[in-house]
């Protein structure tokens, strides 16, 4: 078949060892290393395929084989996943057959072709990726992209990851390497997670109301009134529990569909601030541990009053129960717009883990709450076009900062 072969001008290969993917440290959990191996084969060794056999053959040997299989070349349609690898030139040289039946393009229609044209890849902000990413003419140090769910121009969603071959550290990009695969395994797999997790979260405080319940009906008469009260608070208190649970699942429902409603007013951004600290306050938490600063003069603000509270209780609450010491917010005028900045005195987030922090279900060591939080959030402040980063805070702390763009809404 055609699909799983080399088109006949291959890709240009330095004969270095800095142009293998598997060469360069700290790398072997990209998606795209196995395949980018897969398809370097630049140089004969013993038992690889002859050099009269056509490319679409054999693209390297698999070193260490099983005896059985000793000397049995690697093809490119043994690739569990979509592979298209484009030379230097951005000519695609390669593109298998799992590539074809996911993306609907024949092997014989994409090679030879510039990948930008086989691969009109949309990212979810409606813009073109590949002139985001600028694979052959952005930054010289880059050697992967990680993987992430983009568009064809059907609007199926696949997911790619990309690997950046060079003839040497900084040097020019000899070899693109692409894996695709299908994002509805992902999206099954998700669901399952947040079924299991949603199980798991409302298990317990669903357990406690039907205990407690049970109990008051059938000894009402021979309980206290201190012990039915303490009852009653402890299912209300659960109540509240599984009530956010929801509230949490509709938001995320709302925000992966797109349908998250944004209505927009003006907004007093410091008196928000204000509010959600008093409201901590009053439930117990003392005056000193919060900072509230505003910096210069703010612009007007077009915001949604009630995703802004949901934003900033969902931080502040970050900083009091995962921080310590002080939980500062401040407030200052961003190019733009306006910054908020939520910092706390704590140990931090370690730089490993900070790329999933806004994932779902992302949770500290301590595993309290569902880890929905700042994946709504995140998505609650992107819904307004702002951004949000997490960091080092100056203290020492974590400090999570967000940016909400200025300006008139149109229906103004």
């Amino acid at each position: 078949m055609g699909s799983g072969r080399k088109a006949d001008h291959p890709a240009e290969d330095s004969g270095g060892g800095a142009a293998h993917p598997s060469d360069d440290p700290g790398q072997g959990a990209d998606p795209a290393s196995a395949e980018a191996a897969a398809v370097r084969g630049s140089s004969p060794r013993a038992g690889s395929a002859p050099r009269n056999e056509p490319p679409s053959v054999a693209l390297m040997d698999v070193a260490g084989a099983s005896a059985g299989l000793a000397g049995a070349p690697l093809h490119a349609d043994d690739l569990p996943d979509g592979v298209v690898v484009a030379d230097a030139a951005g000519r695609v040289v390669l593109f298998n057959t799992q590539a074809a039946q996911l993306t609907g393009v024949p092997a014989d229609a994409a090679l030879g072709r510039d990948y930008r044209a086989v691969l009109p890849l949309v990212g979810h902000d409606g813009q073109d990726w590949w002139e985001a990413s600028d694979p052959y003419g952005g930054a010289r140090d880059r050697v992967r992209q990680p993987e992430r769910a983009l568009f064809l121009p059907d609007e199926r969603e696949i997911l790619v990851a990309a690997r950046y071959v060079r003839a040497r550290p900084g040097g020019e990009l000899v070899r693109l390497v692409l894996t695709l695969r299908d994002a509805s395994t992902r999206a099954e797999r998700s669901r399952a997670d947040l079924v299991s997790e949603v199980a798991h979260e409302l298990r317990s405080p669903l357990t406690s109301v039907k205990g407690f319940t049970s109990t008051l009906l059938a000894k009402w008469e021979r309980l206290t009134d201190k012990q039915k009260l303490f009852m009653l608070e402890t299912v209300n208190a659960d109540a509240d529990r599984v009530t956010r649970l929801i509230h949490d699942l509709l938001d995320v429902s709302r925000i992966e569909s797109g349908r998250l409603e944004i209505r927009r007013q003006v907004v007093d951004l410091p008196g928000a601030v204000r509010r959600v600290v008093a409201g901590y306050v009053t439930a117990g938490e003392s005056e000193e541990r919060f900072r509230v600063e505003a910096r210069g003069e703010l612009p007007q603000m077009w915001i949604d009053s009630d995703k802004l509270h949901q934003i900033l209780s969902n931080l502040v609450e970050n900083g009091v129960r995962h921080g310590a010491g002080t939980v500062s917010i401040v407030i200052e005028p961003c190019e733009g717009g306006t910054a908020v900045s939520v910092r706390d005195e704590g140990q931090g987030i370690a730089p490993e883990t900070i790329p999933r922090v806004f994932r779902q279900f992302w949770r500290s060591k301590r595993r309290s709450g569902t880890g929905l939080g700042l994946f709504i959030v995140k998505g609650l402040v992107e819904a307004h076009g702002g951004t949000i980063t997490v960091g080092r805070a100056p203290s020492g702390g974590a400090e999570f900062r967000f940016t909400m763009p200025a300006g008139t809404p149109e229906f103004v």
